[in-house]
């Protein structure tokens, strides 16, 4: 798979293949679904599937008081697209110039002239151009004209009757806490990544040393203690993650703080990433340290039984 951040000097090879236009936000089996429909085109058209998502959101500079938390980072978002068979995506960085763009020049630079596109793939709640002022109608007449395939796919429900599978949902299922829920609507669990540095030592002092994760760019779980898994030097290691204050010792900051087990040495200074995989319980204040450890050891045999019983989907 091939990232490209720019599109003046588009590869003539990838010219003539299958593409798709959004932000992608989390790659939720919905997109799953997207994606093997861009694929079949891809093939029949005989060129590569092309995702063109947004670099940031549009959002953030049009709204960016509005602007909620994104689920994935770019490479991230790269990543599990090319998970499901995607050649190429671009990611466009965002400007006023390109948020101004009427959706029929939209259409003419990006889509003919810069990626050359055959084959355009969309869901059918797809606005693109100043203002959405292009929709799929609009784009279908633009394809029509030019000679180039239009699929419009219907959005993707779990079952029959309930509501859509979103990224607005997963997000709201993480805010909640509910990390087994947005997993199940995910191609892949909800990751976070942030980088390590030195917090009060406290959890060492209880003989449950933790990893403080500070600059993290994405959409933070609710308050709670969670079982995640840890990505480090290339090795997954079983985590038990909490969120929030510290109420037992009279803190109010809200930290993220992952213990790592069966780890041993250094992580500060480097990027950790994690993977949530269930919710244990809330923030919870204890009557006394002791009380907190005997807590703590519970937590960590929960996530060793998780860690046991799991199995990657």
């Amino acid at each position: 798979m091939r990232l490209l951040r720019r599109l003046d000097s588009f590869p003539a090879e990838l010219r003539g293949g299958a593409l798709t236009i959004g932000n992608f936000d989390g790659v939720h089996r919905g997109h799953k679904h997207v994606m093997q429909r861009l694929k079949q085109h891809a093939a029949r058209v005989g060129g590569p599937a092309i995702v063109f998502t947004f670099d940031p959101h549009p959002a953030r500079l049009l709204r960016p008081d509005q602007s909620p938390p994104p689920l994935t980072w770019i490479d991230r978002k790269a990543e599990l697209l090319s998970e499901l068979g995607v050649d190429v995506v671009v990611a466009y960085p965002t400007d006023m110039a390109l948020l101004q763009l009427e959706y029929g020049d939209f259409f003419q630079r990006i889509v003919l002239e810069q990626i050359g596109a055959r084959a355009m793939v969309e869901g059918p709640n797809f606005f693109f151009g100043h203002e959405r002022r292009g929709d799929v109608q609009r784009l279908g007449e633009l394809c029509v004209a030019n000679e180039m395939e239009l699929e419009v796919v219907q959005p993707k429900l779990e079952k029959a009757g309930e509501e859509m599978i979103s990224s607005s949902r997963i997000r709201r299922l993480i805010g909640l806490g509910d990390v087994s829920g947005a997993r199940s609507l995910l191609t892949q669990p909800y990751r976070i990544r942030g980088l390590v540095v030195h917090g009060s030592a406290r959890g060492a002092s209880l003989g449950f040393p933790t990893a403080n994760l500070d600059a993290i760019d994405t959409l933070v779980p609710a308050h709670g203690v969670y079982v995640g898994r840890a990505l480090i030097e290339r090795r997954w290691f079983w985590t038990a993650v909490h969120i929030g204050p510290n109420p037992t010792f009279g803190e109010h900051a809200s930290k993220v703080e992952i213990h790592v087990l069966d780890f041993e040495g250094s992580l500060y200074g480097t990027v950790l990433e994690v993977d949530f995989i269930e919710r244990v319980r809330g923030v919870q204040a204890f009557e006394d340290v002791a009380a907190l450890r005997t807590q703590l050891h519970r937590d960590i045999e929960f996530a060793r039984d998780v860690a046991r019983r799991w199995m990657p989907d």
